[in-house]
């Protein structure tokens, strides 16, 4: 018998959608039910590989692991992959399938409906309940005709909708209520109740509140939820969650392996950091535009969705003249799958696969050279690293990358290959290997090589106790019983 079904959508982007499904996948996994996550439509260059190969959002694989099992391609059938500031690479079921401006995009939309509704279709004959994920906001309805990623899908898959307001930037009332105004009556009638998110304080205060938007709206308040303190531990899927972390003031005694990270404007997979982020003895500082590299023991490169943009863009904040001073200094400079290619004497681009056809200079501090051309790379990956500490990881890129420092790789592949490249006075190394730090062994080997210390906690045991805690939170303060009984 096919699954039921249940759609969470927000009142705009960032309101803690994907955090609510996770954690939701988790309880009801742990209620005994068979569950998977589902988001017709993503936009994200946060993306995971799948055991088959393909791609989709980091969080619909968090999600997937919520529910105990392998991220798969129809979990997130859409993936658009930001290139510029109105166009995307667009992914579908787990392939690229082309490009296109925001503008033309709109009129591709409708015939995506198909795929999202064949791997909805898939996914609901394999379990008991799949949870929905919208994606930014259900009240944008001057993006309504063909819509595939909120009300357009429900209403196509017939699926009940419950909308998530964040009380935390203020307004949710004016959020949730104004939703309610704006949406036309037939999608109106699918929505069954709402959740009030992230709220900090005295739950009592805002007692009249949820009173207030259920009288207006005749919605079912579900739940007011507090702000989960965990939350920063599990792999965030929108690179604007990082400003938050940029601004934090730098901590610590001055005694911690200190990284500095320059934020790209196209910066890709960046949970690659998440490892050396939750470290006590890691200062890890992301650094935003307008703002210098500081003075520290390690520069990462992070990826890119469009690395000669983003090398572009890293000359134009001036992060290449810190990063030379900082290599003169005697620092040392990590680059991952997109910055790796940075750190070359020459990128070149001939068809055109990340942006207009063309080849730039690199940074010139490692002696390689990239060709963006070929079939995009997309598998996952275990080996070795520096000490020979294991991990597991994944490879996703475009592009060969060659040259002398390749004679030094940095990693060696379990099935014989041997990937990056290392300076041949060792400061300066790269790799096409994400995930590198998520493996224990290979972050303490890395965090020794600068005299630092491990905190000797398993990665991926806090990522399941974080998920527990979550579901856990969630049991405590949303009518879960009832988000059962409202599904379909």
């Amino acid at each position: 018998m096919a699954a039921r079904a249940l759609m969470i959508q927000g009142t705009g982007s960032s309101v803690g959608k994907s955090l609510l499904v996770a954690g939701l996948c988790r309880a009801l996994t742990k209620r005994g039910l068979i569950v998977r996550p589902f988001k017709p439509q993503n936009m994200s260059n946060n993306a995971a590989v799948t055991p088959d190969g393909g791609e989709i959002g980091r969080a619909q694989a968090l999600q997937a692991r919520a529910c105990g099992v392998p991220p798969a391609v129809d979990m997130n059938p859409i993936l658009l992959k930001p290139q510029s500031e109105i166009g995307s690479q667009i992914v579908v079921q787990g392939k690229v399938w082309g490009q296109a401006r925001a503008r033309e995009y709109q009129q591709i939309k409708p015939q995506l409906m198909l795929s999202v509704l064949e791997s909805f279709g898939r996914l609901k004959q394999a379990a008991d309940f799949v949870l929905v994920e919208g994606a930014g906001s259900a009240s944008e309805v001057n993006l309504r005709a063909g819509d595939i990623a909120n009300m357009g899908f429900a209403r196509a898959a017939d699926v009940p909708v419950v909308i998530a307001g964040d009380i935390d930037r203020g307004g949710v009332i004016a959020q949730i209520v104004g939703t309610h105004a704006v949406l036309a009556p037939e999608d109106r009638a699918l929505v069954a109740g709402f959740i009030v998110n992230r709220m900090r304080g005295d739950l009592s205060l805002f007692a009249d509140g949820m009173e207030f938007i259920a009288a207006r709206t005749g919605w079912a308040p579900l739940g007011l939820v507090p702000h989960f303190a965990g939350a920063h531990r599990l792999p965030a899927e929108d690179a604007m969650d990082l400003a938050e972390t940029a601004r934090r003031p730098a901590g610590g005694d001055g005694g911690r392996l200190r990284i500095a990270v320059p934020v790209l404007p196209r910066i890709a997979n960046f949970d690659d950091l998440d490892p050396l982020r939750l470290e006590p003895g890691v200062e890890l500082i992301m650094v935003e535009r307008g703002g210098a590299l500081p003075v520290c023991d390690l520069v990462i490169l992070p990826g890119s969705k469009a690395t000669i943009a983003d090398l572009a863009a890293l000359r134009a904040a001036g992060w290449d003249i810190d990063i030379a001073a900082h290599v003169r200094r005697g620092g040392r400079v990590l680059g991952l799958c997109g910055g790796y290619q940075m750190l070359g004497r020459r990128l070149a681009d001939p068809d055109g696969a990340e942006g207009p056809a063309g080849a730039v200079e690199g940074l010139g501090i490692l002696e390689i050279e990239t060709v963006l051309a070929g079939d995009k790379t997309l598998e996952a990956v275990t080996g070795t690293g520096p000490g020979g500490a294991t991990f597991a990881g994944y490879e996703m890129h475009i592009g060969r990358t060659t040259g002398a420092d390749c004679a030094r790789p940095l990693v060696e592949l379990s099935d014989g290959r041997r990937d990056g490249a290392i300076s041949a006075d060792g400061r300066v190394m790269g790799t096409y290997v994400h995930g590198l730090f998520a493996g224990d062994a290979q972050r303490a080997a890395w965090l020794a090589g600068f005299g630092a210390r491990a905190q000797g906690a398993s990665y991926e045991g806090q990522l399941e106790e974080t998920l527990d805690a979550l579901a856990a939170h969630l049991e405590q303060h949303m009518d879960v019983d009832a988000l059962l009984a409202l599904a379909r």
